[in-house]
């Protein structure tokens, strides 16, 4: 075996061992038992400890030094051990340790917390989550900004100053564009009650719809819907509602985006560092693509009309277009999961003030109830009713997701890119939508992006899609043609 080879034998099993992690994580929020989050703990820290070992390894540094890439996807597997290698190293195995321990076991203090209204119950292990994490970004920044260090993780290549930048530029435009929106009255709304078996059933030949394999997959409830693996096991969890039954189906279509991107990378990358989506970002222009360009496009939620009637029967809405208009009302709320596409990225540049604040200490975790209740206000008009509607909404701080939650911004950047692109391609899509068929998108995006897995940077990847290097401008335009159609502005 040459170097090359031996290094990555050696990274395969690295990579199965996370894909064991990334099951126990899966576990943790689906099946497992809530007595069991102590030892779950403790397990997830002693699999972070092999990782860190493995990872950080000097003989790993000592074959990146002899190895010869004989082409160009070798030469993209040395760059990404490499990457890897160089963030562990400046990661001192014992925070590693700490880190995956006390993330697990705020995970479940989160949902406790989440579930009984209850701030206060929280805060001390948020507080210990957010110490850890300035620490392990201290270390990753050697003296930079330690918020850059932290974006690095899921979106290398750009910065907190880049991103400040898009937001900017988008804010205007979509405060101004809702502004216009809730001016006029607003679309008839779903009546009665959905039986959540039934919305299961259907929610499973939706994700099939959009291409899932279930053969490798499989579909669950959870708090938090996510997707989980990549490979040949790709996982997701979907929640219901009895009285929002979108809520269901387009969470499932949202993490059938991510389950598609992993199940569509090129086989030859399984367990290896290319096997899985390029960054964070990418990854959610997958998920957003197909909930929103696709799924919430007029063609497609008409076929959806007919499959909700079938299983449902009168709910109150009488034709397609106002079907189309339910789907897509622009609506008061608190909840960023469940915002329509106009305040959705009014959601994450709210977060990603706060946890950029916290993160250069400038804002005290005992005072972020209050930061994020000010905050949400100004942004958007009413007062937050409830700590479940507000900051004890989302998981991603609880297990130490910081510089993460800006990049689902990014990927509706992305995604209107993508969107543009693939509608120049493929100038019949609608129509296929219409009968529920997405095989025709579902493949050029497969073709185009997916199987690329971590071969390219994010914004390359990007590029080489769409044909254009990334630009808010598609996203802002689409928002703004749809918005007006819908709303007859």
């Amino acid at each position: 075996m040459s170097i090359f080879d031996t290094l990555m034998a050696y990274e395969r099993d690295t990579q199965a061992l996370g894909q064991i992690a990334g099951r126990l994580g899966w576990d943790q929020e689906t099946m497992m038992p809530r007595g069991a989050a102590p030892q779950r703990g403790e397990e997830m820290a002693a699999i972070e400890a092999v990782l860190h070992a493995r990872r950080s390894s000097p003989q790993v540094a000592e074959w990146l030094a002899q190895a010869e890439a004989p082409d160009e996807v070798a030469a993209a597997q040395l760059r990404e051990i490499k990457r890897s290698h160089d963030r562990s190293v400046k990661v001192p195995s014992d925070l590693a340790r700490r880190l995956a321990r006390v993330t697990s076991e705020a995970q479940g203090k989160w949902a406790a917390a989440r579930a009984d209204e209850d701030v206060a119950a929280f805060l001390p292990v948020l507080q210990e989550v957010v110490a850890l994490k300035r620490e392990e970004g201290q270390a990753l920044a050697a003296g930079g900004d330690v918020y850059d260090a932290m974006v690095e993780d899921y979106e290398h290549g750009t910065s907190a100053a880049e991103i400040a930048a898009t937001f900017d530029a988008m804010r205007p435009g979509l405060v101004d564009l809702r502004a216009r929106v809730l001016e006029k009255p607003a679309p008839k709304a779903l009546q009665g009650s959905f039986d959540e078996a039934a919305q299961m059933k259907l929610t499973r030949k939706l994700a099939k719809a959009f291409g899932y394999d279930m053969g490798h997959g499989r579909v669950d409830k959870a708090v938090h819907p996510f997707s989980s693996g990549s490979g040949l096991d790709v996982r997701i969890t979907t929640r219901t509602s009895a009285h929002d039954p979108f809520n269901c189906f387009y969470s499932t279509i949202h993490e059938v985006g991510h389950a598609a991107y992993e199940q569509g990378i090129s086989r030859d990358y399984l367990l290896t560092p290319l096997g899985r989506g390029v960054s964070m970002g990418v990854h959610e222009s997958q998920s957003r693509i197909y909930e929103n360009q696709i799924g919430r496009g007029a063609a497609f939620t008409s076929w959806l009309f007919g499959e909700m009637r079938d299983v449902f029967g009168d709910f109150g809405i009488n034709t397609a277009d106002e079907f189309y208009k339910a789907v897509n009302t622009v609506h008061k709320g608190y909840i960023r999961t469940e915002a329509d596409e106009l305040q959705y990225n009014l959601h994450i540049m709210l977060r990603f003030d706060l946890e950029r604040a916290l993160m250069a200490g400038d804002l005290d975790v005992g005072d972020l109830e209050a930061a994020w209740n000010d905050r949400f206000e100004a942004d958007f008009g009413y007062s937050v009713d409830k700590p479940s509607n507000g900051c004890l909404q989302d998981v991603h701080w609880s297990v130490g997701l910081f510089g993460y939650f800006p990049t689902y911004s990014l990927g509706n950047v992305y995604a209107g890119c993508l969107n543009q692109k693939m509608r120049a391609d493929l100038p019949e899509l609608d129509a296929e939508l219409t009968t529920g068929n997405t095989s025709s998108a579902t493949t050029w995006l497969r073709q185009n992006l997916q199987q690329h897995g971590g071969l390219r940077s994010p914004v390359d990847t990007i590029e080489r899609a769409a044909g254009a290097a990334p630009s808010p401008a598609p996203l802002m335009q689409y928002l703004e043609e749809k918005f007006t159609r819908l709303y007859d502005l």
